[in-house]
């Protein structure tokens, strides 16, 4: 606050005695002091304008840790995770918690998370982790023989399988995705990716999914 008001100073406030003071300063509260109905309005303006300065770097700062340590973190390894919905509803339930903290929100508040995104100007982590995945495929399908990402991507495992459910191998997962979220089929699925400009424009083109809250 000390600083706010040093760096809003320019109106000569009130003397007392030998001094002019332009405001007062308490632990929770600051009192602006003028001459003239037209100063303390300045005052006003100025202080209001140095107040928002110091918001917008405070938000800007909490935004660059989200994108530049939270997600990374949150995400690491994400290109080869197989998302179910428990999955989705942890990425997005973890996201937003640090988003509404960024925004000063609450669930309490009832703001739906697609506003608060919008507010601050990031994209559903979903979205990024999607695109990820099958901007991953895209690399697999079209590495050359020989790399050994993608000798595994086109491996056929043999030999029994051990009893009980199968886990969901991950190109299933990511060729259900490719239908789900483009419309490929999977028997067209290696052709389509095998096309880089084809394929990056419509990642880019990938829509979030439907906002749960």
């Amino acid at each position: 606050m000390d600083r706010i008001s040093r760096h809003s100073q320019g109106v000569e406030g009130v003397r007392f005695c030998d001094l002019r003071i332009g405001s007062l300063l308490f632990a929770d509260d600051v009192v602006l002091l003028a001459s003239s109905d037209r100063d303390l309005q300045l005052s006003l303006d100025r202080f209001a304008a140095e107040c928002e300065a110091v918001l917008v770097k405070t938000e800007l700062s909490r935004k660059s840790i989200y994108q530049s340590i939270y997600v990374p973190a949150l995400t690491y390894g994400h290109e080869l995770w197989v998302m179910t919905e428990r999955t989705r509803s942890w990425v997005q339930a973890a996201e937003m918690s640090f988003l509404r903290r960024v925004a000063g929100l609450s669930l309490r508040d009832r703001v739906r998370s697609s506003v608060i995104r919008e507010e601050l100007g990031v994209d559903p982590l979903l979205l990024r982790v999607e695109r990820s995945q099958m901007r991953w495929l895209g690399h697999l399908v079209r590495m050359p023989p020989g790399r050994i990402p993608g000798e595994v991507f086109r491996a056929r495992p043999t030999g029994r399988r051990p009893r009980g459910r199968p886990r969901t191998r991950w190109r299933v997962y990511v060729s259900r995705l490719a239908w789900e979220r483009l419309g490929i089929p999977q028997e067209e699925l290696d052709e389509v990716a095998g096309e880089r400009e084809v394929w990056a424009s419509l990642l880019r083109l990938l829509p979030p999914r439907p906002d749960p809250g």
